[in-house]
């Protein structure tokens, strides 16, 4: 073990510990994506619930996932599961209205 130390070229004082660059002092590295994704989210889930159309619901659910995973821990979870559940409830409203199963839009 002790001649594999000596044979280590790397020098202590050189290493230092990546740190990741702070948003508040460089705001362009915030990623707009989940909020984008949110808001695309929300509104085709009121289309999925108000037109009754389950192809909307379903890319309200594919959005809300798209903004869950490309969301930071230390944003708010409140705004993210309350559009998870509304694209949730637009897909079941949708198919408990009509149980058929959805039709292509071509």
């Amino acid at each position: 073990m002790s001649s594999n130390n000596m044979s280590d070229l790397r020098r202590q004082n050189k290493i230092l510990r990546y740190k990741p660059p702070s948003t508040d002092a460089n705001p362009t590295l915030e990623d707009p994506t989940p909020d984008y994704m949110n808001l695309l989210g929300m509104i085709f889930s009121m289309c999925g619930l108000m037109l009754k159309l389950k192809w909307c619901a379903w890319i309200a659910v594919y959005c809300s996932f798209i903004s869950f995973a490309n969301s930071r821990s230390s944003e708010d979870t409140k705004q993210m599961m309350s559009s998870f559940m509304l694209s949730i409830s637009a897909v079941v409203m949708s198919y408990l209205q009509n149980p058929q199963p959805m039709s292509p839009p071509w």
